[in-house]
């Protein structure tokens, strides 16, 4: 048994939102009560108590679209790398560093992705993997990491036709072989989706290969829309929008994931939202890439289930949070935009796809949810209550403020000292094997 308390408790719970001086109760990977302090401690007088000191206690965070593959990128500058637009910057920067990553190298991108994720609070990922140098068992290359970190992860690998159909098939392969293997999992921290880059690279053959191989029960997980030339390709290749494509092969539903659909229209909702598919929204990838920004605030007005994802471009999704929220009231040209909507994705929305895929609650502090808490250094200097939090979070707290992080009721970081992982060795071999691959692709 385990008990976080003496903190301010943000709970998620409609029933029971906040409490000025709670606790949370833990036994085994489950919340078992959530009260004042004094109330769980006497319950339970004999579990390990961590003590938040007046901090902040609150769900941990979920990640809905994130880019594992992507770690090795940073501070590196390719070499002739001048991108003209998005084509561009996929082929100049990921795609030619997916294609050289090796086996270990993505399990040591894993490896660092989920100490930023640990110590920036979240508990649980999405990720969209790709690396087309090593295909085969990558994913469960990250899933070993995944175990050694105790991060949830629903993984899939990026099927495309851009390296050949050989790759393509291996793709699909991969994607069925470890969805095979995830359905099969009993801890509730593993699952698996049939993972697609985008429309314009890939081909009706391909399509037709991943429908074919998909187990049932789960759904795709799929870039849409994101730069305009995926839909003028789509237009030009196949007579229709995006979506329609994708309808027509089956691919919209409960459990597909659709990541950023940028240069989507009415009609294109419509289908989303009649076929309960998910979105997820990237802001800060959107703006990096000048893809433009989508018309999130009307999906979210519609009803369609829309999360909040960083694309790999941070694992803080108080980040994330903050640059939505702007983006939006800029794009509107309207302030009042994005202050119910952005939160409503983020605290609701990604608990809400995470669990289509996970069976236990997740992203509240109630009895009988998962047991993923973390503890923010935060003392307010306003009033705090029930009513502000998210103006809280928004304009007070961000990843570094995590100082306790604990998943499916193992403490992952204490006072931010990791606890089973060896971070120093872990950065070191990362240097190692990212110097090495910088290498590779400058030559």
């Amino acid at each position: 048994m385990l008990i976080l308390g003496n903190g301010r408790v943000i709970t998620r719970d409609e029933a029971n939102p906040y409490l000025e001086q709670g606790a949370v109760a833990i036994e085994g990977t489950t919340i078992k009560k959530v009260g004042s302090l004094e109330e769980v401690r006497a319950a339970y007088p004999d579990a390990e108590f961590i003590d938040a000191k007046g901090k902040v206690i609150m769900p941990a965070f979920i990640n809905a679209h994130e880019h594992i593959y992507s770690a090795f990128a940073r501070g590196l500058s390719v070499k002739g790398y001048d991108p003209k637009g998005f084509l561009d910057i996929l082929d100049g920067m990921w795609w030619t560093i997916d294609r050289n990553l090796t086996l270990h190298d993505t399990y040591l991108s894993a490896m660092a992705t989920y100490i930023d994720c640990i110590k920036n609070g979240v508990t649980t990922i999405f990720d969209h993997h790709a690396s087309f140098g090593s295909i085969r068992e990558s994913l469960f290359h990250i899933e070993e990491a995944a175990k050694e970190t105790g991060v949830r992860s629903c993984l899939c690998y990026e099927i495309s036709d851009r390296d050949g159909m050989d790759k393509a098939r291996e793709s699909v392969m991969e994607n069925a072989e470890f969805i095979r293997h995830a359905l099969k999992d009993d801890t509730g921290m593993i699952a698996g989706m049939m993972g697609m880059h985008a429309q314009f690279t890939i081909s009706d053959e391909t399509m037709e290969l991943a429908a074919s191989n998909k187990p049932d029960g789960v759904g795709y997980h799929i870039h849409v829309a994101e730069g305009i030339e995926d839909l003028h390709h789509c237009l030009k290749h196949y007579g229709k929008r995006i979506v329609d494509r994708l309808m027509d092969w089956n691919i919209l539903g409960e459990k597909t994931l659709l990541g950023h659909c940028i240069y989507i229209n009415g009609h294109e909702m419509d289908l989303i939202k009649e076929t309960n598919t998910m979105v997820v929204h990237n802001p800060e990838s959107n703006m990096g890439n000048a893809c433009g920004c989508p018309p999130t605030m009307e999906l979210v007005h519609r009803g369609i289930l829309t999360g909040l994802g960083t694309d790999g471009y941070t694992h803080d999704m108080t980040e994330s949070f903050k640059v939505a929220n702007v983006l939006h009231k800029h794009h509107l040209c309207d302030a009042n935009a994005a202050w119910v909507e952005v939160p409503e994705m983020l605290f609701n929305g990604n608990a809400q796809i995470a669990n289509r895929y996970f069976k236990q609650q997740l992203g509240v502090l109630k009895e009988g949810a998962a047991g993923d808490v973390i503890i923010v250094d935060y003392d307010p200097l306003t009033p705090l209550g029930a009513g502000n939090v998210n103006g809280h979070i928004l304009f007070g707290m961000n990843g570094s403020k995590v100082v306790t992080t604990v998943a499916n009721g193992k403490v992952l970081m204490k006072d931010r000292e990791l606890q089973h992982i060896d971070e120093a060795k872990v950065m070191a071999d990362c240097r190692e094997a990212s110097e090495a691959l910088w290498n590779r692709i400058n030559g």
